[in-house]
């Protein structure tokens, strides 16, 4: 006998990856370049030189033993020192390298805070919809609830659902900013309103309400106005974050949690952390890709290509008539269907070879995924192949 939850894991595909294969195989028949797939965050962009330099210097320049070999379970002191000094630099924090732990990326780092945090079956986490898929599958597989809030029409912060939501089973609210899948970024004055209603509901119920800010996409913005960086505005933060965007690594898996030098027990926590990736077999993050993020943690990613393809969908579309939410960062769409079925809308854009996910595992059945980190020439291409949906659906 084996564990029927986790048979079902392993037998139920992800939409994204389902839909993804579907346009390799497609592809081998007409070739890539006919097959416009917009269904994996897989950025195109590739990574800063920068990275490949490093890499070199670091093979080039240090026995095999030091870059293939274990680091501590924390992480290099020099890799969380650099991280540190890049964020206190950035946004007038004082953290040290005590304060962070290096993980396989923001997927490892989001179960580890969750197996962290969970005490039973009753605890709950509040995400916010849309969101990304696998939360639900990292909440409950750590052992907690996860509590669906929808967000406001327009993918804004619904804070009247928040307040409903919260109660004295409430272990932490995720928020992700940028959006995945939306685009949308919080407001400085959202994550007010937001954090001073924690701050009274901690003192009301008498513990502590997390905030697990997911943060993969925080330097892919295409405003002026900077991400919110939430351990400014709260205590009890914990922040789970990724290079595989912002540097385009998506496949060497390297990341960090950082939890707040103010939040309330950070020593606590932070034990707790570490003992969590130990249980979950996390016994170090990769060390080749922790002295390169040790060299290139103060390198920005090359954006225009994201900000070109942003502009010529967004605008296309709406010119067309579709209601997209405005995406101030990341590198997605979240489209409302015609009809308002995404999976149907989905299932005819196929028929002209062009890939959007359906927004059922994102907690919307009337809006769909479009991840623009492509070549942009692919979304010039789509352009009349949605227009031509639109007029069927009408």
């Amino acid at each position: 006998m084996i564990s029927q939850e986790m048979l079902k894991l392993g037998t139920s595909k992800s939409v994204i990856r389902e839909l993804f294969s579907y346009g390799q195989q497609r592809a081998q028949k007409v070739g890539f370049e006919n097959v416009l797939d917009f269904s994996l965050g897989n950025p195109s962009v590739p990574a800063p030189k920068e990275v490949q330099d490093a890499i070199i210097d670091i093979v080039k320049n240090n026995d095999p033993v030091f870059y293939h070999g274990y680091s501590s379970s924390q992480g290099h002191d020099g890799c969380r020192k650099a991280i540190a000094d890049n964020l206190n630099k950035r946004f007038s924090t004082e953290y040290s390298l005590d304060d962070l732990f290096m993980t396989c990326g923001a997927a490892a780092s989001l179960n580890i805070v969750f197996k962290a945090l969970t005490v039973s079956a009753a605890d709950e986490v509040i995400v916010l919809a849309p969101y990304f898929p696998e939360y639900k599958v990292f909440i409950e597989g750590q052992g907690s609830k996860m509590k669906l809030v929808s967000s406001c029409n327009d993918m804004r912060l619904n804070l009247d659902g928040i307040k409903e939501a919260v109660n004295e089973n409430t272990k932490a609210l995720l928020i992700n900013s940028p959006n995945n899948p939306s685009g949308v970024v919080y407001t400085k004055d959202e994550i007010k309103e937001l954090t001073n209603y924690l701050k009274e509901m901690e003192k009301k119920l008498g513990h502590t309400i997390y905030l697990i800010s997911d943060e993969p996409y925080r330097e892919l913005v295409f405003t002026g106005e900077p991400v919110s960086f939430i351990p400014n505005f709260y205590d009890d933060t914990i922040v789970c974050y990724s290079w595989s965007k912002s540097l385009s690594l998506p496949g060497e898996r390297i990341g960090y949690v950082l939890v707040n030098n103010k939040c309330s027990e950070n020593e606590t926590v932070m034990s707790a952390v570490g003992g969590a990736a130990r249980v979950l077999g996390y016994v170090c993050a990769p060390t080749l890709f922790q002295l390169v993020i040790e060299k290139c943690v103060n390198v920005e990613p090359n954006l225009e290509v994201y900000k070109k393809n942003r502009e010529i969908l967004y605008n296309g579309l709406t010119k067309m008539g579709y209601n997209v939410a405005k995406p101030d960062g990341a590198f997605y769409l979240f489209i409302e269907a015609p009809n308002g079925n995404s999976e149907e809308f989905s299932e005819k854009a196929k028929a002209y070879d062009v890939l959007v996910v359906p927004g059922t595992g994102f907690g919307s059945k009337t809006h769909m995924r479009l991840s623009y980190c492509v070549d942009t020439e692919k979304c010039e291409k789509a352009l009349p192949v949605f227009e031509k949906l639109m007029k069927e659906f009408k």
